[in-house]
């Protein structure tokens, strides 16, 4: 006997409490399943699949061996006792009492002997139909197999009911919030994101983010965005701000250049003006700059002002309706991206990314338990989640609707599996695991049928005698 993988038996499902759903699950009209998949998937037409070796099967292979062996002991030594007391039952007449409970439990032995024998092979290898029941039907096995596991395990109702009383936003928020638990979740993120850093290509990264960066900003019209920043400025007086910080500027190097302006005016006046013509217009000159300046920055309502604010919403009106405006702009935006500027930016924000993973990587096993950012920020939504209750209620609900999706999505396929995969064994090799497993208890089919057998031939002899 070949040594095969077990079919799991499956724990029976929870029936749902008073078949009401979860609190605070949505209502959702569960999906009609049929009692089997509609329609068998093909299956492939390539070797049979293996069944792996299980746990045990060697003891389980033993019990069954000497299970087998007291049923059959059992039937033989009935076999015996009936021979015996018919050859004798002449000479002793009150034998007939035994032979017939003998013959009795001979015909109850070789029935059930035959019935269970029937289920994993052909009788003494004779191919009586209706026999070797498990190799004949393993498909269809297979397939009520699948459906059964769909429509009782995979169920909308028992898996929520099942879902809720786990209680899993809380099982997940407490395991969180010990540091162990922490530190080896961001272990592991550091670790993936760190291996898929060394797998992909810096150039096709960089040429991913320069695309995706370019392309959005190609679609935002840079005229009426602008437009709009200058109207927040401008809002209540703010762009003054800008001219007065502008004018403090110019002052300050008005005050720094001092003496360029005055070798430039130097170099500009004929050779045979004075010095201390030269002097006087460059006192007339910067005077009159720093008079106009001091006299803007200390009156607000100076024409210089007003004009500036007339500027400046013209300027916006321009970008917003002049067809002009906003074409300058968009060229403007469109010469900025195709500058070679921004693939070096692209490319210095995938090599700082990079580094920084690989870093983190290499540091993730040095770095103490719960001294990470990100350590702590697990941590940190542990200690939410279990502190407001309408936050975990929320987790709590998230959860349910992801594992009921799933359920509902994939339940199907599921079924197609177990069907497909059993559809795909060898048909001896799950007979003979399938009696590994459940032989030993069907072998008391056996001797019950035996004894009770025997017991009814008894009764029926004794009636025969006084009736």
């Amino acid at each position: 006997m070949s040594a095969t993988q077990p079919l799991p038996p499956g724990p029976a499902p929870r029936a749902p409490d008073a078949g009401a759903l979860p609190a605070g699950m949505p209502e959702r009209a569960a999906p009609a399943t049929p009692a089997v998949p509609p329609s068998p998937r093909p299956v492939s037409s390539g070797p049979l699949a293996p069944i792996t070796r299980g746990v045990g099967d060697d003891e389980k292979r033993a019990r069954l061996i000497s299970m087998k062996r007291n049923a059959t002991g059992m039937l033989i030594a009935a076999a015996v006792v009936f021979l015996i007391t018919r050859l004798l039952e002449g000479r002793w007449p009150w034998l007939g009492y035994i032979r017939a409970t003998a013959e009795a439990s001979m015909v109850g032995g070789l029935a059930d002997w035959f019935a269970v024998t029937a289920l994993f092979k052909h009788p003494l290898g004779i191919p009586i139909p209706h026999t070797a029941i498990i190799p004949e039907r393993k498909d269809r096995i297979g397939r009520a197999l699948g459906g059964f596991v769909q429509n009782n395990f995979l169920s909308r109702e028992v898996v929520a009911v099942r879902l809720a009383n786990l209680h899993p936003g809380e099982r997940i928020a407490s395991w969180l919030v010990v540091p162990e638990n922490a530190h080896r979740v961001a272990q592991h993120a550091a670790a993936g994101l760190a291996g898929a850093a060394h797998v992909l290509r810096d150039e096709d990264v960089q040429a991913m983010i320069e695309k995706g960066l370019v392309s959005r900003l190609r679609k935002v019209h840079a005229a009426p965005l602008l437009a709009n920043l200058l109207s927040v400025l401008t809002a209540d007086g703010r762009h003054q701000d800008l001219l007065d910080a502008a004018l403090r500027g110019l002052a300050d190097t008005i005050d720094r250049n001092e003496e360029v302006i005055r070798e430039r005016i130097g170099e500009e006046t004929p050779r045979w003006f004075p010095e201390f013509v030269d002097e006087k217009i460059h006192e007339k000159v910067v005077g009159a700059m720093q008079r106009t300046i001091d006299q803007v920055a200390h009156d607000p309502n100076h024409p210089l002002r007003a004009r500036f604010d007339e500027a400046v919403a013209h300027f916006i009106d321009e970008l917003k309706h002049s067809p002009a405006a906003i074409a300058r702009a968009e060229a403007i935006k469109e010469d900025i991206l195709t500058h070679k500027a921004v693939g070096s930016f692209a490319g210095s924000i995938w090599q700082e990314a990079k580094e920084s993973l690989l870093e983190r990587a290499a540091h993730a096993d040095a770095e103490g338990k719960g001294g990470g950012a990100v350590e702590r920020g697990l941590q940190a939504v542990g200690k939410t989640i279990l502190n407001d209750p309408a936050v975990l209620a929320k987790v709590d609900e998230w959860i349910l609707d992801a594992v009921l999706y799933a359920v509902e999505e994939y339940r199907g396929e599921v079924a197609a599996l177990i069907e497909h995969t059993v559809s795909n064994w060898d048909p001896q090799a799950t007979s003979e695991k399938i009696e590994l497993q459940v032989g030993r208890d069907l072998q008391f089919i056996r001797i019950n049928g035996t004894l009770v057998g025997g017991l009814v031939g008894l009764l029926l002899y004794v009636l025969s005698r006084f009736l």
